[in-house]
């Protein structure tokens, strides 16, 4: 995960000091479709749920790069939560959103919906993930990208949560590290 911090000097999200103008979070919000086969299945004979978080990724990737202007890198995965089983037949419906940027990265938000292909229910939600990417260059260095523009309510919270995570995602790194450099100097191995 690259580091982090926010690209608002004045805490508004698409308020910078910067040259890279700030992007709506409309302008790269989007929507990955697929029906489920029986490729998808696992043992079980539901949808095997790495299939899910590939579908997870592409649509989060496609957020990022869109957002981004450019390449960008699946940095971490977490809080990737299933809440009912996919089966066979599923029409999934992936949708993903920018709901935070700092300097070289972003977080994304991606919820998994779920209807059956020939039925008129309305799709349920089976899944939930974020995401963090970093945008790359050509040579693979980080590159900076614009901030993200909350434009409702929903989104402003999403922001708001975003910021949290990535506290405790900076924190769960930094008390990891000291833990392994305390045992290293104890002549413990890692």
């Amino acid at each position: 995960m690259t580091d982090q911090a926010p690209a608002a000097e004045s805490g508004i999200p698409g308020e910078t000091a910067g040259d890279i103008p700030g992007k709506p979070t409309s302008a790269s919000r989007t929507t990955l479709s697929h029906i489920m086969t029986h490729n998808d299945t696992n043992l079980l004979g539901t949808v095997h749920g790495g299939v899910i978080m590939k579908l997870v990724d592409d649509a989060a990737g496609a957020v990022a790069g869109r957002h981004s202007g450019g390449p960008a890198v699946t940095a971490s995965m977490d809080e990737m939560v299933f809440l009912e089983p996919v089966r066979v037949g599923d029409l999934v419906h992936v949708k993903a959103q920018v709901n935070w940027t700092g300097r070289t990265s972003m977080e994304v938000g991606v919820r998994v919906l779920a209807e059956r292909w020939n039925e008129s229910t309305p799709p349920s939600q089976v899944g939930s993930a974020y995401l963090v990417f970093a945008a790359v260059d050509a040579d693979g260095k980080p590159r900076a990208v614009p901030p993200v523009v909350p434009e409702t309510d929903r989104d402003r919270r999403r922001y708001q949560e975003a910021q949290i995570r990535r506290t405790h995602r900076l924190a769960r790194r930094r008390a990891i590290k000291e833990l392994r450099e305390k045992r290293a100097a104890q002549g413990y191995e890692h």
